[in-house]
C-alpha cells in the first residue's frame, strides 16, 4: 500500500474534532449569547493548535473555525449518474444465518445506519462531489450541502481521487437540541404551531437535500463513511478493514464495526444489541460484509444486491397482553391522540405498559376494545407498538369531548387519515408554548416548570391561563400524587412560583407571548415608555411603530394582542397576582442617549453582560451586538486585545472602554 502519510494517527483526529468543538462553541457563546467560556488569549492559543494540527496533518474539517465555507442557495439540485449502480442489500433476521452466509471466511459487522446514503468525491485531496443515493441509478447533486456537514473532511492527506459512500444523519441528541431550539423561536415569536420534527431520519433527508445550504448547516448534519469505492493506484491488503482504517486516517468518522468469524458473529451481534438503547445514532439493523475484497468482487451480484454483503433486521419480540384502557391525550396541534394501556409485559429486557396508536383510522383497523387481547412489540427494539389484536371486538369510543377543555371533538381527514380534532381554539392544550415560555429563564424564571410538568398540569386542567399557574397551591395534593412529583418537589415548585411574584414589566411584556416580542424587545418598549405598562398598552400602532426598533410590524402585533379581549382580561388577572418592581428611568438623566456601545469579553463589576447592557439602556444607551460605524464605543476590560472586536474598533477609530471607564463616564466610579 502506497503511504499517504506518517503522521496522521487517531490521537490527532481526535484532538482536531475536539478543538473544532471547543473553538466552535466558545464563538456560539461569544457571539450569539453575550457569555465567554474562555478569554481571548486562551481562544487564540486553541486556533493556533488547531491550525498547526491540519497543517501537519492535511485534514481540515468542515466545521474547523479556521475555514469559513460560504452559504449558497440553488434553484434547484442538478441529478447525476452513479458511477457504479448502488444496489440495497438482501437481508434477514436470523443470526444463524450470518454464521453460515459468511461460509468459512472473516467479516465485518457494523450498525446499518437510518440516515441518509451520500457518495462523495475528493480530488488532488479535496473534497469535489457529494452525490445523494437518489434510486440507486441516479442521485441529486449536494456538494455545497455536503460542505457544511459538521464532521467531514473538505481537505484530506491523500492526492488520489476517492471515492467513498457513507451515512448522513442526524443524532438523537442534536435531533433533540434542533426541536427545543425551533419551539423556543416559536414561542418568542407567538407561533404556537406544532413546530416539532418527527424523526431524525425525515429530518435529515430533508436538510440534506435543502437548496440552501445555510439551513443544512444549522440541522447538525453529521457523515460516516462506510465503504470506499475507488482509491487509485492505493491498496489495501485486498481487506475491506484496511479500508475503514485507511479513511479514519483520512479524518473520516466511520461506522461502528468489528471483525467476525462464523464462530463468533451471533455474539457479536448480541454485543450490538446491547449497545441500541444507549446508542446516540440512529439505526435499523446491522450490515455484514466480507472482508475479503477480491472474494467479495468474485461472488457478483444478483438483479438487486450485491452478494458480498447482507443486512440484518432486528427480529422483533412479541408479547401477548391485555389492553385495558385507552387514553386520548391532546397535543399542541389540537389533534387528540389515542394511547394504548395494557397490563405490563418485559419486551427487550424493559417493562412495557403503553403504546401510541396513532391515530383514529388506526384504532378502527385494528377493532381495539377494552379487555381484548393484543400482541405488543417494539419497533427497532425501541419503540413500543401494537402488532395484532387476537380479540378484535371494536368496542373503543371516540370521545366527543376534549379530555383537557371539554369541548366538542370532530374527526377530520388527514391525507386518508383519520384524525380526532379538539375544536376549541383556546383549549390549553394547544398553549403549552405559550406557558413554556412563560416560565422560562428569562421570562418570569419559574425554576421546576418543564415542558414535560406543564404538560401535565395542564392535561389534570390545572392551568388554562398565566394567571392559574399562582393558584397551583390550591391543587397541591393533586400535584404531589403526579407521576415524578411528591411533597418535597411539590413544595419547591411553589416556592419558586412565588418567588416569580415579583417581578418587571420587563419580563411580564417579554413572557406573555406578544409576537415577535421577546426580551430584547420588551425591553426598549419598557425603556420607551419608563416601564409603564398600562402606556404600552394604551399606545396606538402609529406611537409603538415610532419607538426605535419596533417598526410598523411588531407595532401592529403588539396592537393585535392588547386589542383581544381575552387575551386584555387574562393579563388583567396575570398583573392581579404580580409585584412589580419598577425599573423607571424618568428619574436618571439620560446622559447616554444616542449613543451605542458594544460589549465583548468578561465583566467584573457587573453580574453579568446582560446587567450591563440594562444599565446602558437605563440611561437611554443602546447595546448593540457587533462593532460597526454606528458603534460609539466598545467595552473590553483587555483594552489591548487582539480579538476581532477590538480590531475593527481600532480601524474605525471607536474608543475601547474598560469598565472602569464606563462607570467614570456615568460618574458612578
Amino acid at each position: 500500500m502506497k503511504s499517504v502519510s506518517e503522521k496522521i494517527s487517531e490521537a490527532d483526529r481526535a484532538r482536531m474534532a475536539e478543538l473544532t468543538e471547543l473553538l466552535n462553541r466558545a464563538s456560539e457563546s461569544y457571539y450569539n449569547k453575550d457569555t465567554e467560556i474562555m478569554s481571548n488569549l486562551e481562544y487564540d492559543r486553541l486556533y493556533d493548535e488547531l491550525s498547526a494540527l491540519e497543517a501537519r496533518t492535511g485534514i481540515v474539517m468542515a466545521g474547523s473555525p479556521t475555514v469559513h465555507v460560504g452559504y449558497t442557495a440553488a434553484d434547484e439540485l442538478p441529478k447525476e449518474r452513479h458511477e457504479s449502480p448502488m444496489l440495497s442489500l438482501d437481508k434477514t433476521k436470523d443470526r444463524e444465518a450470518l454464521s453460515q452466509w459468511l461460509g468459512g471466511h472473516e467479516g465485518l459487522l457494523s450498525w446499518k445506519l437510518d440516515g441518509l446514503t451520500v457518495v462523495l468525491t475528493y480530488v488532488d485531496g479535496k473534497l469535489a462531489k457529494a452525490v445523494t443515493r437518489g434510486n440507486g441509478e441516479i442521485g441529486e447533486v449536494i456538494t455545497d450541502n455536503a460542505r457544511v456537514f459538521r464532521n467531514l473532511p473538505l481537505h484530506i492527506p491523500c492526492r488520489e481521487t476517492l471515492i467513498l459512500r457513507g451515512e448522513a444523519l442526524i443524532r438523537y441528541s442534536d435531533f433533540e437540541k434542533i426541536n427545543e431550539e425551533l419551539e423556543a423561536e416559536a414561542a418568542a415569536t407567538g407561533d404556537l404551531s406544532d413546530v416539532r420534527y418527527k424523526n431524525p431520519r425525515n429530518l435529515c433527508s430533508g436538510s440534506v437535500r435543502q437548496l440552501n445550504n445555510r439551513i443544512t448547516a444549522r440541522r447538525r448534519v453529521r457523515f460516516y463513511a462506510f465503504s470506499l469505492v475507488r482509491a487509485g493506484s492505493l491498496s489495501f491488503d485486498n481487506s475491506r478493514e484496511k479500508q475503514m482504517e485507511f479513511l479514519a486516517k483520512q479524518g473520516f468518522e466511520t461506522v461502528e464495526y468489528v471483525r467476525v468469524t462464523p464462530e463468533n458473529v451471533v455474539e457479536k451481534v448480541g454485543e450490538f444489541e446491547k449497545k441500541i438503547s444507549s446508542s446516540d445514532l440512529p439505526s435499523d439493523g446491522l450490515v455484514l460484509t466480507l472482508d475479503d475484497i477480491a472474494y467479495g468482487a468474485s461472488l457478483g451480484t444478483t438483479a438487486k444486491f450485491p452478494r458480498d454483503s447482507i443486512a440484518f433486521k432486528w427480529a422483533d419480540e412479541l408479547m401477548e397482553t391485555t389492553l385495558t384502557e385507552v387514553e386520548w391525550s391532546a397535543s399542541r396541534t389540537g389533534l387528540i391522540n389515542p394511547v394504548a394501556v395494557f397490563e405490563p409485559v418485559e419486551l427487550e429486557g424493559t417493562t412495557v405498559k403503553r403504546a401510541s396508536v396513532h391515530n383514529i383510522s388506526y384504532v378502527r383497523e385494528l377493532k381495539l376494545g377494552i379487555g381484548d387481547r393484543i400482541t405488543v412489540y417494539k419497533a427497532n427494539m425501541i419503540i413500543p407498538q401494537i402488532a395484532e389484536n387476537l380479540t378484535g371486538s371494536g368496542t373503543v369510543q371516540i370521545p366527543a369531548r376534549c379530555p383537557v377543555c371539554g369541548s366538542d371533538t370532530v374527526i377530520r381527514k388527514d391525507n386518508d387519515t383519520e384524525v380526532l380534532v379538539c375544536t376549541n381554539p383556546d383549549c390549553a392544550a394547544k398553549k403549552i408554548k405559550s406557558f413554556t415560555l412563560f416560565v422560562s429563564r428569562s421570562a418570569m424564571n419559574i425554576d421546576g416548570l418543564s415542558e414535560a410538568t406543564l404538560e401535565k398540569l395542564i392535561a389534570a386542567g390545572l392551568i388554562h391561563h398565566f394567571a392559574d399557574i399562582y393558584h397551583l397551591d390550591e391543587h397541591r395534593e393533586v400535584i404531589e400524587n403526579m407521576e415524578g412529583f411528591g411533597r418535597r418537589s411539590c413544595d419547591k415548585l411553589l416556592e419558586a412560583i412565588e418567588k416569580s411574584r415579583k417581578t418587571t414589566p420587563t419580563r411580564v411584556l417579554g413572557a406573555i407571548g406578544i409576537p415577535g416580542i421577546g426580551i430584547a424587545g420588551a425591553r426598549i418598549l419598557c425603556s420607551h415608555f419608563r416601564d409603564d405598562l398600562e402606556e404600552i398598552r394604551k399606545a396606538d400602532a402609529q406611537t409603538l411603530s415610532e419607538v426605535e426598533g419596533i417598526g410598523p410590524v411588531l407595532a401592529d402585533n403588539i396592537r393585535k394582542y392588547f386589542d383581544d379581549a381575552q387575551l386584555s382580561a387574562a393579563l388583567d388577572d396575570l398583573l392581579g397576582e404580580l409585584s412589580l418592581q419598577i425599573e423607571s428611568t424618568q428619574d436618571k438623566p439620560q446622559i447616554l442617549a444616542g449613543k451605542t456601545f458594544v460589549i465583548t469579553g468578561s465583566v467584573h463589576r457587573f453580574a453579568n453582560r446582560n446587567e450591563l447592557k440594562d444599565k446602558i439602556i437605563s440611561l437611554g444607551g443602546k447595546a448593540a451586538g457587533s462593532v460597526s460605524s454606528k458603534t460609539d464605543y466598545l467595552i473590553n476590560n483587555d483594552i489591548n486585545s487582539s480579538s476581532s472586536k477590538n480590531k475593527k474598533a481600532r480601524e474605525l477609530g471607536i474608543p475601547i472602554l474598560s469598565e472602569e471607564d464606563f462607570l467614570a463616564m456615568i460618574n458612578e466610579e
